[in-house]
């Protein structure tokens, strides 16, 4: 059994075979059409036309035209038996892949019921079978359905540790249990999206759908992280649709490390990151869309340190940044589009320390800075566009400290400084334009240069704040 058969007959519904009678009828005389083009090439090729007629037929020739006839009926037999033989042969794959189905199926019911045991031990049994169906299906239909079952099992209410009654006992094995059957779910879904795309128990391309799933990555005090009490790390989401929407990330540690993003759409929207710390670091997003739009960032920690944004599309609109740390440092945006629009800032400390702003689009438009830091210090924009325009930074503080503005377009248009405090201290000007055009309030401390001295090359301040004389 492959299961990596063609998507064709995982999309067919039985045999659809024209009557033999009718199919023999076309095959003959395909062959007949195609003898005589091939006949009358060859005459017309070879001037044959210029043969001279035969007053009589010899035996010579009869004899031929009788191994001509007797050639032609042997051909068109054995068109015949291959045109049966052929019809037969799908008959049977057709018959082979309904029993392969019905054996599936059959495995299909005892695995799920496993998962409905009161018994942790038949549960984790029942998962490991659905996973080994998954890979045996005969289709790419039946390998979405246990992959469906395995999902739903993860999206089943579920009581986070924090919830749990005092000093029971018993609700904590409970609980314990039930937590290693979804971190073995979740392992089995990161080891099969590893795996290269041809291999043929790649899970790449499949839908995911952990929509309001709680991940937990448990106590770091008693587990190694980098051995991954919930980790998606090196997992490839090359097509299809996975969606996180209204996931909650409350707890212990979730790893994304060097996950790769290159197809498809990836939702996080309405995600909450309330505890924890969730890691995005190294991950890649060359391709496809990914979306955090609406997500909260409430507490705990969130890393996309070292991250390579070259290609995809990735929205953060409306996403509220309201404590713990969220950070990009060292995280490369070199291509595609990266949507801050509308994000709120109000808490906690957003961390694009020595970011790199190479090529690509990077918006933070009517984005709101009303608290807790957000640090573009040592970033380098050298290429593309940033866009902070009509953003308002009305609390905390926004550090552009020694940042390097070397090329393509950083745009604060309209921006509104109206409290706290933005930051230019030793921050370069060297190519490319600055833009604060119309922008109104309090200048950010260290951007203007000082008396009679001239303006940076590309930098463009708003009529209000130009330097004036001693």
């Amino acid at each position: 059994m492959n299961p990596r058969l063609p998507r064709r007959q995982a999309e067919r519904r039985g045999l659809r075979l024209w009557p033999v009678g009718i199919v023999l009828v076309l095959a003959i005389t395909v062959a007949v059409l195609v003898a005589a083009a091939v006949f009358y090439a060859g005459w017309d090729l070879l001037g044959a036309h210029k043969l001279k007629p035969e007053p009589s037929v010899d035996s010579k020739t009869l004899f031929d035209l009788v191994k001509l006839a007797f050639g032609v009926v042997a051909g068109a037999g054995a068109l015949v038996a291959l045109v049966v033989a052929y019809r037969r042969q799908r008959v049977d794959e057709d018959g082979a892949l309904r029993d392969a189905t019905r054996l599936h199926t059959e495995r299909f019911t005892t695995a799920v019921s496993q998962l409905g045991n009161e018994s942790a031990a038949v549960r984790l049994g029942g998962v490991h079978a659905l996973a080994g169906l998954a890979d045996d299906a005969p289709t790419r239909e039946l390998r979405q359905t246990c992959i469906d079952v395995l999902c739903a099992y993860l999206r089943l209410p579920y009581t986070a540790e924090a919830d749990l009654p005092a000093n029971d006992a018993e609700a904590r094995h409970t609980y314990l249990a039930l937590r290693e059957v979804r971190h073995t779910v979740i392992r089995l879904i990161r080891d099969h999206l590893r795996l290269p795309l041809e291999h043929h128990h790649s899970w790449q391309g499949h839908d995911f759908d952990f929509t309001g799933v709680m991940f937990d990555g448990g106590d770091l005090s008693k587990a190694v992280f980098s051995a991954g009490a919930v980790s998606f790390n090196g997992a490839v989401f090359s097509a299809g649709v996975v969606s996180f929407s209204r996931a909650v990330f409350s707890g212990g540690a979730v790893g994304f490390e060097g996950a790769v993003f290159s197809g498809g759409v990836v939702y996080f929207g309405e995600a909450v990151f309330s505890g924890g710390r969730v890691y995005f670091s190294r991950a890649v997003f060359s391709g496809g869309r990914v979306y955090f739009s609406r997500a909260t960032f409430s507490g705990g920690s969130v890393h996309f340190s070292r991250a390579t944004f070259s290609g995809s599309a990735v929205g953060f609109g409306e996403a509220v940044f309201s404590g713990g740390t969220v950070g990009f440092g060292e995280a490369v945006f070199s291509g595609g589009t990266v949507d801050f629009s509308r994000a709120v800032f109000s808490g906690g400390a957003a961390d694009f320390l020595a970011a790199t702003f190479s090529n690509g689009r990077v918006g933070f438009r009517a984005a709101t800075f009303s608290g807790g830091a957000a640090d573009f210090s040592e970033a380098v924009f050298s290429g593309g566009t940033v866009t902070f325009s009509r953003a308002t930074f009305s609390g905390g503080t926004v550090g552009f400290a020694a940042a390097t503005f070397s090329g393509g377009t950083v745009d604060f248009s309209e921006a509104v400084f109206s409290g706290g405090a933005a930051i230019f201290t030793e921050a370069t000007f060297s190519g490319g334009t600055v833009d604060f055009s119309e922008a109104t309030g309090t200048a950010p401390r260290a951007l203007i240069p000082a008396a009679r001295a001239p303006l940076p090359d590309g930098l463009i301040l708003a009529a209000a704040w130009q330097p004036t004389g001693p």
